[in-house]
């Protein structure tokens, strides 16, 4: 199949993986800005986004995703080392602004990988998961959180915002050279909007980052606040 055996075909499947990891990662920004405002809003997004079968469906959907973005990261990352070692794009010249980002995506990937499982076990786990438990399995021993409550358990540790900071800083460098890649990878991109694609990427990635860090940070007193 073209999409597995071409490298060309790899490189689409996990552009495109990317492309709607990004647009759930927006989601999912703008949605946490919802509790800044009002936290019954958030409250009421959560409960609607709970257990229910297209929460459900979705959620599927978001981790398969994931785990075909990370598949194909690391089989097109060992083809293309093989091939021409640490190279893993098909660009010749790139600028020095995103260098760095560009030759260490892979450990940037691990990286917001290892921060992705830290915020699903202080969220997800704590919130959606028991609520399948309790809904389909009948164990109705776990306890269910709410989004406020599991706000502030999660940033009332010393420890989250300094890790929530740093991860988001490496999703900024991991976006930043990700997406304007991804729409290369997959045709769009040319002389004329390769430049438009990297200052999107830029921009894209920074609001994004720094909508996630002024969340956590005003989390963070809110939890403070309620100790």
């Amino acid at each position: 199949m073209w999409l597995t055996k071409s490298s060309v075909g790899r490189k689409v499947v996990m552009s495109v993986t990317g492309l709607f990891l990004i647009l759930f990662i927006t989601f999912h920004a703008v949605m946490n800005a919802v509790a800044l405002v009002s936290m019954d809003a958030y409250e009421a997004i959560c409960h609607f986004l709970g257990a229910n079968w297209y929460a459900l469906a979705g959620t599927a959907v978001i981790a398969a995703g994931v785990v075909l973005h990370i598949v194909y990261a690391l089989w097109l990352t060992i083809q293309n080392r093989k091939a021409r070692g640490n190279d893993r794009y098909a660009v010749n010249k790139r600028p020095k602004s995103v260098e760095w980002a560009s030759q260490n995506m892979l450990a940037l990937g691990i990286f917001v990988l290892c921060f992705m499982a830290l915020h699903l076990v202080q969220f997800w786990a704590k919130m959606q998961l028991p609520e399948i438990q309790e809904r389909y399995l009948g164990d109705y021993s776990v306890t269910v959180m709410g989004g406020q409550e599991a706000i502030l358990a999660a940033f009332s540790c010393p420890w989250t915002l300094p890790i929530y900071l740093v991860g988001f800083a490496a999703l900024w460098f991991h976006l930043t050279h990700g997406i304007w890649s991804a729409f290369q990878s997959v045709g769009t991109s040319n002389n004329v909007w390769l430049p438009r694609w990297k200052a999107i990427s830029c921009w894209w990635a920074t609001i994004v980052c720094a909508l996630f860090a002024i969340e956590a940070i005003v989390f963070t007193i809110m939890a403070c606040g309620c100790c």
